[in-house]
């Protein structure tokens, strides 16, 4: 069975947000290995270039690079035009451009008795346009593409998916308000659209990444001049059962499930990726 669902999605289309990034080149690496026609897009047009060049020579699958701006619906009808016209129909979607910013990010994890005279450095020193760039780029950066892209999924009654959330969605981080509210948003999109889409042969899920090392949170976790973690980075690997980080390569498994007619009877779900986090109450 899983030989036949894997054979139906060789040759078929899946356009990949943010596909320049650590997590977006590893999942169109994963799906051309498997024969799929990947079109990279991404605010940067040579990191999508380079992508979906080295893709293509790497695997003998074509693949496309594009820039494109998630949040700009003409830049997106214009790519989509574009995508019609020299590759095909679209059969996938992947949302998977998102990111933080330390203009969203607070210095302070709690405010405390102690740190009283530094409130700037917690909740009240957020600035309203780091806030609003953060919940934009991860939520409206999801539901604008898919405005563009699914339209022709639901005229042809044929299509999938796939949306990035993470850990945040669940429990939200401290230090990271608008990242993690975007990211629960994205859940409760991916539950109402795959309800609205049910009738008509689209299916909806989302995936939500453990930690994994990516230019969003390396300032996050890591010591920019030692590489070393961070106390942040620490309590991080403390709390994952499996004492790592994740991989880029180990989303790939559960991309290819959740697109592929493996899952043809699964839609409105998030499946975690996170080396047990999710699981564990810290005790």
């Amino acid at each position: 069975m899983r030989n036949r669902a894997i054979e139906l999605i060789k040759g078929k289309i899946c356009v990949i947000t943010g596909g320049g990034g650590v997590l977006g080149t590893s999942m169109a690496r994963g799906l051309a290995s498997e024969g799929v026609i990947t079109v990279i897009l991404d605010i940067n047009e040579e990191a999508a270039y380079k992508v979906a060049t080295e893709v293509a020579s790497d695997y003998g699958v074509r693949s496309f690079g594009f820039r494109t701006n998630v949040l700009d619906r003409s830049s997106l009808e214009e790519v989509r035009e574009k995508i019609l016209r020299e590759v095909g129909e679209i059969d996938m979607l992947i949302n998977g451009a998102g990111g933080n910013s330390p203009k969203a990010t607070t210095k302070l994890e709690q405010i405390t008795e102690e740190n009283l005279d530094q409130l700037e450095d917690g909740f009240f020193g957020l600035e309203l346009e780091g806030f609003q760039k953060v919940f934009d780029l991860n939520f409206n950066g999801t539901l604008l593409p898919t405005m563009v892209f699914a339209k022709d999924m639901v005229a042809r009654q044929k299509g999938v998916i796939l949306n990035v959330s993470s850990m945040n969605a669940y429990k939200p981080l401290t230090k990271i308000p608008a990242y993690s509210a975007a990211k629960s948003s994205i859940n409760n999109f991916t539950e109402w659209l795959a309800v609205h889409f049910a009738k008509v042969g689209v299916r909806v899920n989302a995936i939500a990444p453990g930690f994994f090392l990516t230019n969003q949170n390396r300032f996050l976790v890591t010591d920019e001049k030692t590489g070393a973690l961070t106390l942040r980075g620490e309590k991080i690997i403390a709390n994952t059962p499996m004492g790592v980080f994740g991989e880029p390569e180990d989303l790939n498994g559960t991309v290819l499930y959740l697109l592929s007619d493996m899952s043809n009877f699964i839609t409105g779900i998030c499946i975690p990726v996170d080396g047990g986090y999710s699981a564990y109450g810290g005790v």
